[in-house]
């Protein structure tokens, strides 16, 4: 009986060493080392049943988590625990890993939180947001990224469908070059929310020429407030 005991004990501390913090496990292991061959043999076929099934979860494995990787070591020390009780021999050593391991896959991380709420009253907004560019240039300006950022944040925390992205110039230039111009500006713009992760049908891309300024100007006047790209929610 006293042999019995100094092994469950060495056990005991191999577990401890192998496995840091795992103090509530052992006393799990040590009720199951006092169970008989046949009751202990059902709790660990139990658990390594378990961990099979896991390991064989299409979700576990491809989940970003730690639960595969505590399953393949319970199937793995419980395995080695349930071949040494088929010769009727307790090994305290994978019985206690085998018990650990089976309550650290038993953990799922909770999901991760949602995404910042985004105000309804942006969100309400008709316009999600406005480049604007320099005089005969499709180049947008400097502070465009900033923008477009903000409109792919609010794009998925509104919850909108699609957006639109209308090119405009000033009223400088003949129609027909300005027409070409806006457009040009207009795929710009959806060239840079496709890079920020915008795919194209979620976006309806146009030009407008000089046709709609957002300040009434004479014709041939160059006008920075004009020479813009509106982006509205569809």
């Amino acid at each position: 009986m006293r042999s019995n005991r100094s092994g469950m004990a060495l056990g005991a501390a191999v577990i401890a060493l192998a496995l840091p913090g795992v103090a509530a496990a052992q006393t799990t292991a040590d009720d199951l080392m006092a169970m008989g061959i046949a009751s202990l043999r059902g709790e660990v076929q139990q658990r390594y049943d378990a961990a099979l099934a896991l390991t064989q979860d299409a979700g576990v494995v491809s989940a970003d988590t730690s639960q595969y990787m505590w399953a393949s070591q319970a199937k793995a020390q419980c395995g080695i625990a349930l071949g040494f009780l088929k010769s009727s021999t307790k090994d305290p050593v994978s019985i206690g890993k085998c018990v650990d391991a089976a309550e650290r896959m038993k953990f799922v991380p909770p999901p991760p939180p949602p995404p910042p709420l985004v105000p309804d009253t942006l969100c309400s907004q008709p316009v999600a947001g406005i480049v604007f560019f320099d005089w005969d240039s499709a180049v947008p300006g400097v502070d465009a990224s900033q923008t477009l950022d903000s409109v792919v944040n609010n794009f998925n925390g509104c919850g909108w469908s699609g957006l639109v992205v209308t090119g405009h110039t000033d009223r400088s230039g003949s129609d027909a070059y300005n027409d070409v111009l806006s457009v040009a500006r207009a795929n710009a713009i959806a060239d840079l929310l496709g890079a920020k992760g915008l795919a194209a049908g979620q976006m309806a891309v146009s030009g407008r020429g000089e046709g709609e300024p957002k300040v009434p100007t004479l014709d041939g006047e160059r006008n920075p407030t004009n020479r813009r790209v509106e982006v509205t929610v569809q």
